[in-house]
Order: C-alpha cells, then sequence, then structure tokens
C-alpha cells in the first residue's frame, strides 16, 4: 500500500505535466478506438453475412443483368433450398444527400432467406399483397420520420421517373449486426413498368440470392450453379455472400489500409509522449533513486516506482479514452448513418484499446527505468534538480 501510495503522489508532483500527459493519452486511445470502430463497421457486412447463401451475379460485371428464366434453372439444381432475386434501383429521395440503399426485389422468397430482417405478421401481408408497396428499415424511417401508410417518392437515375411507393412495413434487424437503413419494394412492380416504358429491360434481374441446403457443400452449389450457364449469352459468376461482400470492401481496399495505419500511428506518437514525460521524470528524480539504492533497495524497487508512474498515467488516459469512445461513436453514427448503417464498438476494439495502453505504459517506462537502474550510487547523489 505504501509504494501504491508513493506512486500516485509521484504520478502528481507535476500536476500540469501530469494532466496534458493523460489529456494526451485520452485523446489518442479515443482516435485509436474511433478508427479500429471505422474498420469493423467498413466489414459489418462480411460479419454478418449467412454460410447458406450465395449470390450469382453476370460475370462479366454486376452491372450487367441476368433472364429473369435463370431462376427456374437455378432452383432446380442440387443442393439449393430457396432462390429470390432482385435489382439495384439506386433512386434519390428529394435530393442527392439523402442517400440510402434501395432496391427491387422478389420479396416473398428474399424475406424467407433472410430472416434476420424482422416485420410484424400483419405489415409482412399488407407489404406482400400491394405491389406499390415498400419497405423501409427502422433507422431509416425514424431519420425521415417516416410512418406505415406514408407515399415516399423516389426519383430515379438507373430506372428514370418519379417512382410513388406506399410504406406498408418497417423492419427490425434481429440483433445490432442489421441493416436498418434499406428500402425495398416488389421486383414486379418495376418489371410491370419496365414493360411499358422500356421492353428490352424487362424480365431482367441484377443478381440471384440462393439458400442452400447444406452451408458445407455451398462451394459445390456454386460451381453446379455456374456450369448450368456456362457458354450461355449471360454467364454467371457464383460466390458465398461473404465473398460478395468483401469484392466491394476490395475496391477500397486503400482506403481500409490508410486507416488502418492512422491508428498504429496514433499509438507510436502517444508513446512517444508518455516517453518524454517519464524521462524527465526519471532525470529529475535520479536523485532520489540512488538514495533509495543507499538504503538497501534494489533495482526491481527502482523500476517498480518508474513503471508504475508509467502505467498510473497511462491507464488513468486509457480508461477515460474508453469512456469518451462511447458518446463519441454514438455521435458518429447518427452523423454517419448513410456511408456506415452499422457503427457500434467490438469488445475486440475495447481490448485493443487496453493492449495499447499497456504496450505504451511498459514502452514508456523501460529506457527511464534502465538507466535508472544502472546509473551508479555516486553519480546519482552528484545530480542536482
Amino acid at each position: 500500500m505504501h509504494v501504491l501510495k508513493l506512486i500516485f503522489r509521484n504520478s502528481l508532483r507535476h500536476k500540469l505535466r501530469t494532466i496534458l500527459t493523460v489529456l494526451g493519452v485520452t485523446i489518442a486511445i479515443l482516435s485509436f478506438g474511433l478508427l479500429r470502430t471505422v474498420i469493423s463497421a467498413w466489414y459489418a457486412g462480411v460479419e454478418a453475412s449467412s454460410a447458406s447463401r450465395l449470390v450469382t451475379r453476370n460475370a462479366v460485371s454486376l452491372v450487367f443483368p441476368l433472364p429473369l428464366s435463370y431462376k427456374e434453372k437455378i432452383r432446380q439444381i442440387e443442393g439449393v433450398k430457396s432462390v429470390s432475386y432482385g435489382s439495384w434501383f439506386g433512386g434519390i429521395y428529394i435530393d442527392e444527400k439523402n442517400f440510402f440503399a434501395n432496391y427491387a426485389l422478389e420479396a416473398e422468397h428474399y424475406l424467407d432467406i433472410y430472416p434476420e430482417f424482422i416485420i410484424p405478421p400483419e405489415q409482412k401481408a399488407a407489404f406482400l399483397h400491394d405491389r406499390k408497396a415498400a419497405v423501409a428499415g427502422k433507422k431509416l424511417a425514424d431519420k425521415y420520420g417516416w410512418k406505415i401508410g406514408d407515399i415516399i417518392t423516389l426519383r430515379g437515375t438507373i430506372y428514370p421517373g418519379n417512382w410513388e411507393f406506399v410504406l406498408k412495413a418497417i423492419y427490425k434487424g434481429r440483433d445490432n449486426t442489421v441493416d436498418e437503413t434499406a428500402f425495398f419494394f416488389h421486383w414486379a412492380y418495376l418489371n410491370e413498368m419496365m414493360k411499358k416504358i422500356a421492353p428490352q429491360r424487362a424480365d431482367q434481374v441484377g443478381w440471384y440470392m440462393v439458400e442452400v441446403k447444406n452451408p458445407e457443400q455451398a462451394a459445390e452449389v456454386a460451381v453446379r450453379i455456374d456450369q448450368t450457364f456456362k457458354n450461355s449469352l449471360a454467364e454467371t459468376l457464383t460466390e458465398t455472400e461473404k465473398a460478395f461482400q468483401l469484392g466491394f470492401i476490395s475496391m477500397t481496399e486503400a482506403i481500409v489500409i490508410a486507416i488502418k495505419l492512422v491508428s498504429f500511428v496514433v499509438i507510436l506518437i502517444i508513446m512517444a509522449v508518455v516517453a518524454n514525460t517519464m524521462a524527465m521524470t526519471a532525470r529529475e528524480r535520479i536523485g532520489e533513486y540512488a538514495v533509495f539504492k543507499t538504503l538497501g533497495f534494489g533495482g526491481f524497487h527502482v523500476s517498480g516506482l518508474i513503471f508504475g508512474e508509467s502505467m498510473f498515467i497511462t491507464m488513468t488516459g486509457t480508461v477515460l479514452g474508453i469512456l469518451l469512445t462511447f458518446p463519441a461513436a454514438k455521435i458518429f453514427a447518427s452523423e454517419l448513418s448513410t456511408y456506415f448503417p452499422i457503427f457500434i464498438i467490438e469488445p475486440e476494439t475495447l481490448y485493443m484499446d487496453v493492449a495499447a495502453g499497456l504496450v505504451v505504459a511498459l514502452m514508456a517506462g523501460l529506457f527511464p527505468a534502465w538507466r535508472a537502474i544502472n546509473i551508479r550510487i555516486a553519480d546519482g547523489l552528484r545530480r542536482i534538480g
């Protein structure tokens, strides 16, 4: 207890320096935690992917469509449990800044394939029985103040014109990893309008969602699907939902790597700051450490005081940084919901925060402790100030 009391008093001997160092550590841990959360949010769709789902798209590019006739052929392939399909709509709500994912789906089977979308039974029935009906995620509905029965107009970009939908259902995620900012409606409604205004674009879909009977056979089922349409006018590329999501992330891989590097650079910078503080502290107390050695205290005790002080300062800042990460992440989540619909602090991020704090504390105290241990008593007693 006396040693802990001495460490505490030593840490506060220069209050301003200690406060500034703790503040620096707090900001660094806060920044590190937020940057790691951004990376987690980037991969949220990958982590939420199901092993029992496949995505089939045009082998050339997702931009090119597939014939609607592929549905029955895919459904008959061995290992396939259910098939649905959809097309990216790309509509704009009021103006371009109100971006959110919106697409047309074959809804009945889609909702079975994606059970993580929780819709009240009466709302689901109302949606399925109205061709102009639409479904919105709870976060999206809350953001724009939408209520059941509201008329929502989207200005088409891929499919020109103003499209009106009736909001018949609002879904919630089964857990906090489910995106609640999506908007979808019936593909049949889109196709019906295409037959009137652009017949050449009718009966075409953007991708197929395939549920397999056995997740362990997903790779084999994917090969069977692609072989079925090999050498056709629209060859397919079938991959797991996780691989499909990773394909999008790979387009921004440089950004993800840059964020990772910045997060570690922040820790290196604060390590230098804390090391400088501990070096100044040790230099000022060389005489005191020499007295300790004269009284019979060994290097273990002297280094313990230095490492203890470094640990106290660093971990105080670490705890404050972690506590501030939660309200900061909440603000980020509300401001960046368009780009990061899932922005939650993972337990792994908190573990990394603590680990980073411990590494900084140990590394910052290493050189000062080495100097204090190895300096001769006579040289230490000659030091003044």
